[in-house]
């Protein structure tokens, strides 16, 4: 297990700038939300620790590695230990459930393809979907989806996972059964995460910590709890203008 630090990121992008010195710790084995409003810069920050972005100023550590200064294969050995749920789901539409799963195993394994067919069964059937193995993603729900991303992203077995806008578009339900199997990963697997999320039932099941952003700075950080009390003027209408229905 392995922590996750981002030290006084700032970003630019031309004149535009979208973080302003924005530090977040989130322990090891631990999940971490960030929230924020539209355009706060919460995927700008979280795309810094798996080096899709570099800072202009600040740094950025997995473990007591420091990510940010890394290129090449060495980046890439630490990209290959990070799982990343992309808000879309990001299935190959073009490519049956199984065909999913393999892409990766395929291209950064030694798996035989009997070891690739026993890693994916097992996967769906931890996210209780072993029935859609030869499904085709236009045939699945927004939360089977979602689900068969999210065990596609474990198949290199990571030791982080990073979640953008996990439960986005998602009914109530959807939205628990998502943020519990988050939960599980924590429990049973000891991942590290950092999650993205405007939706407060899924803050409320996952959080351990909360950083929120706003206008590129963290201005309030602790329990989801600690948060809602914060007095913060880009806090309180936040937490006044959401609620625990997932909507």
């Amino acid at each position: 297990m392995e922590s996750i630090e981002l030290r006084r990121i700032h970003k630019s992008f031309g004149a535009l700038h979208v973080l302003r010195g924005a530090s977040v710790r989130v322990e090891a084995g631990t999940s971490g939300v960030v929230m924020g409003g539209s355009g706060s810069g919460k995927s700008v920050l979280i795309k810094h620790i798996v080096g899709l972005l570099k800072p202009d100023e600040g740094e950025v550590f997995i473990g007591d590695t420091r990510v940010d200064t890394l290129d090449g294969d060495d980046l890439d050995r630490v990209r290959l230990s990070i799982g990343y749920l992309f808000q879309s789901g990001a299935l190959f539409d073009s490519m049956d459930v199984a065909e999913n799963m393999a892409f990766f195993m395929e291209r950064h394994t030694d798996l035989t393809p009997a070891e690739q067919r026993d890693r994916t069964e097992e996967l769906l059937s931890w996210v209780d979907l072993a029935d859609k193995l030869h499904a085709q993603p236009a045939e699945l729900s927004g939360g089977q989806r979602k689900r068969i991303a999210l065990a596609r992203a474990l198949v290199l077995e990571p030791s982080i996972m990073l979640y953008d806008e996990p439960t986005t578009g998602l009914d109530p339900i959807s939205v628990r059964s998502v943020s519990e199997l988050i939960v599980r990963l924590r429990e049973e697997r000891g991942l590290t995460s950092v999650a993205i999320t405007h939706d407060l039932l899924c803050a409320e099941i996952i959080a351990d910590s909360v950083h929120f952003l706003s206008e590129g700075c963290i201005v309030a950080s602790g329990t989801l709890d600690d948060v809602k009390r914060s007095d913060h003027p880009a806090v309180v209408p936040f937490f006044e203008s959401t609620d625990t229905t997932g909507s």
